[in-house]
């Protein structure tokens, strides 16, 4: 089912992946850039808050347990500053997951971990405005 050309018609995003592990980090990296949208990556909720503060995005992907800047402040902050981000949070921790669901109005959408390709196509997918600022 990865030849789903109507994901490539779908609106392209802006999108900020924060996330620790390097591994996941490529994966979702390659994953969302394939679907066709402009990725940019970073290590951790600090670099990340650092990218923002230079370029806008339409989608944050971020894992929730992040050392520095853990996600969920990272998108309290992001939120904050850019109220019409949209935000994706990923974790493999239950305890956490229930932490950023406690964030309805900040979190768009949460995925566990391990998740697929698909998945987090979809979910960038579906957070997305109707019409993204750089479409």
């Amino acid at each position: 089912m990865s030849e789903n050309s109507p994901s490539l018609e779908a609106k392209a995003a802006s999108v900020l992946v924060a996330e620790d592990n390097p591994a996941v980090r490529e994966f979702i990296t390659r994953a969302l850039s394939s679907a066709g949208h402009k990725v940019t990556a970073a290590v951790d909720g600090q670099q990340a808050l650092d990218i923002l503060a230079r370029e806008k995005f339409d989608v944050l992907v971020s894992d929730i347990v992040m050392p520095n800047v853990d996600g969920i402040a990272l998108a309290m902050k992001a939120t904050r500053l850019f109220p019409d981000l949209r935000v994706v949070m990923i974790s493999g921790y239950a305890q956490e997951r229930m932490r950023a669901h406690n964030l309805d109005a900040l979190v768009h959408k949460i995925i566990a971990k391990p998740f697929s390709l698909e998945e987090i196509c979809e979910a960038v997918k579906n957070v997305l405005p109707l019409h993204p600022t750089n479409a």
